[in-house]
């Protein structure tokens, strides 16, 4: 059995010194120390051999196994360090280069505004409520007091699909949804994408935003409005900011109102900016028409209510003094990344 084990032994150190690549060493392994191997054939045939010449034995074939495995582990080492080296000669990198530079976005400007317009409303208790593009004649116009042929539509001319289906030329028609639901009191914004078939200038665009709000409430008053603004105009603007509202006609409110702030540039002294008034129109607002009211199951003897409507690029552009609508939809990252 001894002269067995040697002959397994040296057999095994010959073929492995031999070897000439990494799978070969596993074929080895399989050949002399897996289940159906040289040395667990030795172990098998234990039951032939001597009570007393068993341990013996047994110490022989965990020695030659041991020392197989050393010398295999050995081989591969070699094998792995020669495939490394010349994996590190066919692919050499000059640390002395730069790196590549992840370049990492941001929001862009709209976003930032419309999220900072929404934090502030949100902290006084307004839900941000979305709704279509995709919009009926109704909704747009007809449900907030603009029925068909009336001249307010003309101002609003927007891009139509079928008699009755249009893309929505103001996100108003939200409120008409939310109002519709029965669900009061109500306190929203509504911003979203609109659409007006406008030619494309530094102050206009066929697709912009807007950002609509709403509030239908028992015993809501234009002083209500006003305060609340005001709270807008301040947390957006700055402190110093102060509001004027002049009077104005909106077919879906009643009284109406277009509201001014002081002017950015000159905290309200003149400038060319503000054609020297000191002041820069950003929204229109007014007391919901009781029609409207009516119109969507509202009974306007007990409920009152006031909206107001604000271009999103309107105030990104006054917020950041940029003087082009169109820079913020060309996607120059020369310009998008000052911000």
């Amino acid at each position: 059995m001894k002269d067995k084990l040697k002959k397994i032994l040296d057999e095994a150190m010959a073929q492995i010194d031999s070897s000439d690549r990494l799978d070969r060493l596993n074929e080895i392994k399989v050949s002399f120390l897996g289940k159906k191997g040289e040395l667990t054939s030795v172990l098998k045939a234990m039951k032939d051999v001597a009570p007393e010449d068993r341990p013996k034995v047994g110490q022989l074939v965990n020695e030659a196994r041991k020392t197989i495995e050393e010398r295999l582990d050995e081989k591969r080492e070699i094998f792995e360090k020669a495939i490394l080296d010349e994996k590190l000669k066919s692919e050499t990198i000059d640390v002395t280069l730069p790196g590549k530079k992840l370049a990492m976005g941001h929001s862009h400007p709209n976003t930032i505004t419309l999220e900072e317009v929404e934090d502030i409303f949100v902290g006084m208790g307004y839900e941000v409520v979305e709704g279509p593009e995709v919009e009926y004649d109704y909704y747009n116009f007809e449900a907030l007091n603009i029925p068909d042929n009336h001249p307010a539509k003309d101002e609003q001319d927007t891009f139509y699909i079928t008699k009755d289906i249009l893309l929505r030329s103001q996100t108003s028609s939200v409120q008409v949804h939310e109002m519709e639901k029965g669900k009061l009191p109500i306190r929203m914004i509504a911003p979203g994408r609109v659409f007006r078939s406008d030619e494309v200038d530094a102050t206009h665009s066929p697709t912009f935003h807007q950002i609509e709000g709403l509030v239908i409430d028992k015993n809501i008053t234009f002083a209500d409005l006003k305060g609340t603004l005001q709270e807008f105009a301040k947390r957006l603007f700055g402190e110093d900011t102060k509001v004027k509202f002049r009077p104005h006609h909106f077919q879906f409110t009643e009284p109406s109102a277009e509201m001014d702030v002081t002017c950015f540039k000159c905290g309200g002294k003149g400038c060319r900016f503000c054609k020297g008034s000191g002041w820069v129109e950003i929204l229109g607002c007014g007391m919901v028409h009781p029609h409207v009211l009516e119109m969507s199951g509202i009974d306007p003897e007990e409920y009152t209510g006031f909206a107001f409507g604000v271009g999103l690029e309107r105030i990104t552009l006054f917020k950041y003094e940029i003087d082009d609508m169109r820079l913020l939809y060309e996607n120059d990252t020369r310009f998008l990344k000052q911000f």
